[in-house]
């Protein structure tokens, strides 16, 4: 008897899966292993109001670790997760977590006012409020009539 797994994923991404699956044995200590195929942890994005709020997820991480900068209309988030491999006397059997530093560059859909963005850590949730450039914001246009 035959056994047939049935799904509904495109074949592209069962590839995908098995190419990470094979590649996992040869680069297992990548710093974003532990984040799947993204290339960080995952981030939601959203406007609300006259800002965009931003959320990612960086459990372990402090603000010594971050690093945030707004430049054309994309953020740029900078984390820097250190390796303790001065430890001596420990054997790894398992390291999934990351280590090591990456960036992640998230575009943003309108302009922001730079000067005003905050970011607060809690709970291994970074969440990030970009308020709208004046410009970005909708302006109520007055319509005259005239006879």
């Amino acid at each position: 008897m035959v056994f047939r797994y049935v799904t509904t994923r495109h074949p592209i991404y069962q590839l995908r899966d098995e190419m990470d699956r094979l590649l996992s044995g040869v680069f297992p200590s990548s710093p974003l292993a532990a984040w799947g195929r993204r290339e960080g942890p995952a981030v939601n994005l959203w406007e609300e109001n006259d800002a965009l709020k931003l959320e990612m997820e960086v459990p372990g991480v402090n603000q010594e670790q971050l690093d945030l900068a707004v430049a054309d209309n994309e953020l740029t988030i900078h984390v820097e997760l250190p390796e303790h491999d001065d430890e001596e006397g420990i054997t790894y059997h398992r390291r999934e977590r990351p280590v090591g530093s990456f960036s992640r560059r998230i575009p943003l859909p309108v302009e922001v006012d730079a000067e005003h963005v905050s970011a607060e850590l809690a709970g291994g949730v970074l969440r990030v409020t970009l308020p709208k450039a004046p410009a970005a914001k909708p302006r109520k246009i007055k319509v005259n009539v005239t006879d």
